[in-house]
């Protein structure tokens, strides 16, 4: 089982704070995903506002609603696989406070199908 792990960082604008996106993966024999696997992003939401979290792919692609995460909680999503295109897909990330001013939008990561994506959103 290989183990990957990358460090995104997402400037919360209207919270003040920073959070991080991150991503384990594990490959089947021969380092190849297996197509049937489930994508996942788990956001760790330490903020005291809920959360409705979006996925865009990069460049310019649509937003498509995951779901929401309710403040102080771990909610696990999945990710769609029709956003996910060839080996890599670069996706960024919006946290969209209920009640806030502004989304925040992560920096691009890229996912490979089967991969687990962690947000986490920080206190204020």
């Amino acid at each position: 089982m290989r183990m990957k792990a990358v460090a995104v960082a997402l400037g919360l604008i209207c919270l003040g704070g920073a959070a991080a996106c991150s991503r384990a993966s594990s490959s089947g024999a021969g380092g190849a995903a297996a197509p049937a696997e489930v994508t996942t992003l788990k956001v760790d939401n330490q903020g005291s506002l809920d959360m409705d979290v979006y996925v865009v792919r990069v460049p310019a692609g649509q937003r498509i609603r995951l779901g929401t995460a309710t403040a102080a909680t771990v909610t696990k999503m999945t990710i769609p696989s029709d956003v996910l295109i060839g080996a890599n897909t670069s996706l960024r990330f919006i946290a969209d406070p209920i009640g806030g001013i502004r989304p925040s939008v992560s920096s691009s990561i890229l996912v490979t199908r089967g991969d687990e994506v962690t947000l986490q959103i920080p206190p204020r």
